[in-house]
Order: C-alpha cells, then sequence, then structure tokens
C-alpha cells in the first residue's frame, strides 16, 4: 500500500475551469480572447518600440521591455488553455503539461516581482540621484539585474515544481482551477503537504518582503526627494512616473498575498479564481497601458512608428 501511495496513478488532469455554465462559455471565450489579444498586442508592441527607438534605450525602458516579456510569457503559459477549454469544453491538460504550465507561470511571475523591485531602484536612483544615475545604472549594472531576476525566478520554479509533482495524485485528476497552479495541485494530492506547504509560505514570503521592502523603501526616499524639489514641473514629472509603477505594484503584490500567503484552512477556491484571473490574465494587458498611456517619451516613440510605417506602405 505504501508504494501505491508514494506512486503517481495518474497521467493527467481535468480542469474544472472558471465555469460549467453552456450561456458564459462564448462570452467568456471572446472576452478572453480580447484579453489575451490585446496583452500580446500590447507588450509585444512595448518591447518592439523600446527596441526600435534609441531614445527608449535607458535602464528604465530596459527593465520595462523584461517587464513585458515575462507579461507575455506567463500570461501565454495559461490563457490559451483557458480559451481552448471554453470553446471546446475539453479541459483536460497532460501531465507534462500541467507540469510545464505550473513551471512557466512560476518562473515568470516570480520575474516580474522581482523587476518591480528593481523598477522602484531604478526610479529611486533617477529622483534622488539624477547627477549620478548614468554612473549608477549602468548597462552592465542594469544586465545583472535582470540576470538575477530571471536566475532566481527560474531556481524558485524549479523547486515549487519539483516539490508538487513529487507528490502522489492518486485520490482523483480533478484540478478545481482553471489552471496548474501550486495551491489547487497541493488540495489535490494524496501525500502529506506540510512540507510544501512551509517552502511555498517561505520563498513567496521572501519574494513579497524582499520585493517589497526594495519598493517601500525607494519610495520613501523618493517622496522625501520629491517634498524638497523647488519645480513644480519636477514634482509633477516625478509623480507621473512613480504613480504608473506604484498602481502595477498595488495590483499585483496585492492579489499574490491574497492568493499565496493565507493559511490553507482559509482558502476559498472560487476567491483564489477571482483573484489568479486578476492576475494570470488581466494584469498582463493593464500593465503596457499604465506605463505607456501617460509617458510622453512612449507616444512619441510610437507617433513615429506610425509615420514610418504610412511612408513604407505609401511607397
Amino acid at each position: 500500500r505504501a508504494s501505491m501511495e508514494n506512486s503517481t496513478e495518474v497521467n493527467e488532469f481535468r480542469l474544472l475551469g472558471l465555469t460549467d455554465i453552456p450561456e458564459l462559455q462564448v462570452p467568456l471565450f471572446i472576452m478572453f480572447t480580447l484579453i489575451y489579444f490585446i496583452t500580446l498586442i500590447g507588450n509585444l508592441g512595448m518591447i518592439t518600440l523600446i527596441l526600435l527607438d534609441c531614445h527608449l534605450h535607458t535602464p528604465m525602458y530596459f527593465f520595462l521591455s523584461n517587464l513585458s516579456l515575462a507579461d507575455c510569457v506567463y500570461s501565454s503559459a495559461v490563457t490559451p488553455k483557458v480559451m481552448a477549454g471554453l470553446l471546446t469544453g475539453e479541459k483536460i491538460i497532460s501531465y507534462g503539461g500541467c507540469v510545464a504550465q505550473m513551471f512557466f507561470f512560476v518562473a515568470f511571475a516570480s520575474v516580474d516581482c522581482f523587476l518591480l523591485a528593481v523598477m522602484a531602484y531604478d526610479r529611486h536612483a533617477a529622483v534622488c540621484k539624477p547627477l549620478c544615475y548614468t554612473t549608477t545604472m549602468t548597462a552592465s549594472v542594469c544586465t545583472q539585474m535582470v540576470i538575477g531576476c530571471y536566475l532566481w525566478g527560474f531556481i524558485e520554479s524549479a523547486v515549487h515544481t519539483g516539490f508538487t509533482f513529487c507528490l502522489s495524485f492518486c485520490r482523483s485528476n480533478v484540478v478545481h482551477h482553471f489552471f496548474c497552479d501550486i495551491p489547487p495541485m497541493l488540495a489535490l494530492s494524496c501525500s502529506d503537504i506540510h512540507m510544501n506547504e512551509i517552502v511555498l509560505f517561505i520563498l513567496a514570503s521572501f519574494n513579497v518582503c524582499f520585493a517589497l521592502i526594495v519598493i517601500l523603501t525607494s519610495y520613501v526616499f523618493i517622496f522625501i526627494a520629491i517634498l524638497r524639489m523647488r519645480s513644480a514641473e519636477g514634482r509633477t514629472k516625478a509623480f507621473s512616473t512613480c504613480a504608473s509603477h506604484f498602481t502595477a505594484v498595488t495590483i499585483f503584490y496585492g492579489t499574490v498575498i491574497f492568493m499565496y500567503l493565507q493559511p490553507s484552512s482559509s482558502h476559498s477556491m472560487d476567491n483564489d479564481q477571482m483573484a489568479s484571473v486578476f492576475y494570470t490574465i488581466v494584469i498582463p494587458m493593464l500593465n503596457p497601458m499604465v506605463y505607456s498611456l501617460r509617458n510622453k517619451e512612449v507616444n512619441n516613440a510610437f507617433k513615429k512608428a506610425i509615420e514610418k510605417l504610412k511612408i513604407l506602405f505609401s511607397i
């Protein structure tokens, strides 16, 4: 019996999805298709603009291009499968597919988490020490920061994915979620998940606490620097830059804290699904809008790109 409990008896999982109500399947499919299309266009468009416009070859936009890349990947790890399930009603995912989905989602969500912290530090360097900015945020320093974000994201994801799929899933293959996330997979296991919960809580706490400490500390110094500015225009510009980043941070970390840093006894699958929809599908769409709608440099780069396209197609 012990050997049976230590073995995995399922080779595929059935995702319950967002709803079983037939009338909602097509409207939800249309809505998520639109959101995913906007997500890809917005994030890939942002990356393209940053690559093509030399005026955007600065640390802030280098980090923003990597944030857009992370948003694209971790949204793509989840959203297409959700869309397929809504359209066809086929909500089966293979064991290997489930492993891959969890790995890429966790990896790039973690990258997102730390990139937001790096971007806060970048804004701190720009606002608080503008004269030293170019010597502080050099190309090599920025590259090392981004590589560090990716390395930690992949290491953490490997730990979570490895710990999760070392468990036995012999009770059922029905995942009470719309993708292979860690909490619903732990709830599905018939193994002892105490160690998994500890690892999840420690790593998630480290991610959130470390990143938030960097972000909050940066913003304290930024706020002090802004109060000392004599120019109203300078204050407005600084507030405008920080407001976009702070909005993205609040949305992202609010849902992550709600999802992962509550006791397992207080988890509600319905509430978890609503939070998950927000940070897996909606947030990747919002980030390009948050960072570009009131950004003159991005808007100017976009206008230049449109003008070049008009000239190209008019030839």
